[in-house]
């Protein structure tokens, strides 16, 4: 990896790339999210963007996931791509649901005691841990409020990814821009999302192989 922007340096890893100060926000972790696209803007091929990645975009991933307390997934995330228990000691990674339909709850992810499930109080009594918040639908603002930890990694879908960015809680976002065009009709990074306009500031440009890795940071002020 090389970076481009502010400061040419080549080569340069992973960990010098990411790891940067986070400043905590007040009431609620900082919130990170991790996602890949394809050239005309898809997020998936054939309903997973493991065809969109690369290594390197592999070693960023796992690297903000070394860096992160908790990584917070959405259900059909969970299914399509097989989240396993995180590699880092002491890291739980929280499951967005409505309901809970679907999920294996005897899946290593959560038999590990790594895995739980945020929810709305609508939803039934369930079998792991869970953070509530919302009456029918999720709360995301609340629900982050009661994790007290310093980063948390958000790694889609893209649905997640919308609502997040609807109740204006992206404080940085790590996209990785693949050099494909994919076609298809695959969900852009916001789905679901109402029209809004959030300005970002660039942080840093990476490139290897033709990927982009971007860092865009949330605008102070």
């Amino acid at each position: 990896m090389r970076r481009l922007l502010p400061d040419p340096v080549d080569p340069l890893t992973v960990a010098e790339a990411y790891g940067v100060h986070r400043p905590r926000p007040t009431h609620r972790p900082w919130v990170g999210v991790c996602m890949v696209a394809g050239l005309d803007g898809s997020t998936v091929v054939d309903d997973s963007s493991r065809a969109l990645s690369s290594p390197t975009d592999t070693e960023v991933l796992i690297g903000l996931r070394a860096l992160a307390d908790v990584i917070v997934v959405g259900a059909s995330t969970v299914r399509i791509e097989g989240y396993g228990p995180p590699s880092k000691a002491g890291q739980t990674i929280g499951v967005v649901t409505r309901t809970g339909e679907g999920l294996d709850f005897t899946a290593p992810l959560f038999t590990s005691g790594a895995g739980f499930v945020v929810c709305p109080t609508s939803a039934p009594e369930l079998p792991v841990p869970t953070v509530r918040a919302g009456r029918h639908e999720v709360d995301l603002a609340a629900a982050l409020a009661q994790l007290d930890v310093g980063f948390v990694q958000a790694e889609g879908g893209s649905m997640l990814n919308g609502a997040l960015a609807t109740a204006d809680l992206v404080d940085e976002l790590n996209l990785t821009i693949s050099p494909v065009i994919s076609g298809g009709d695959g969900p852009r990074l916001t789905a679901g999302a109402p029209s809004l306009l959030r300005r970002m500031d660039l942080a840093h440009v990476c490139e290897d192989d033709g990927f982009l890795f971007t860092r865009y940071v949330r605008r102070s002020g």
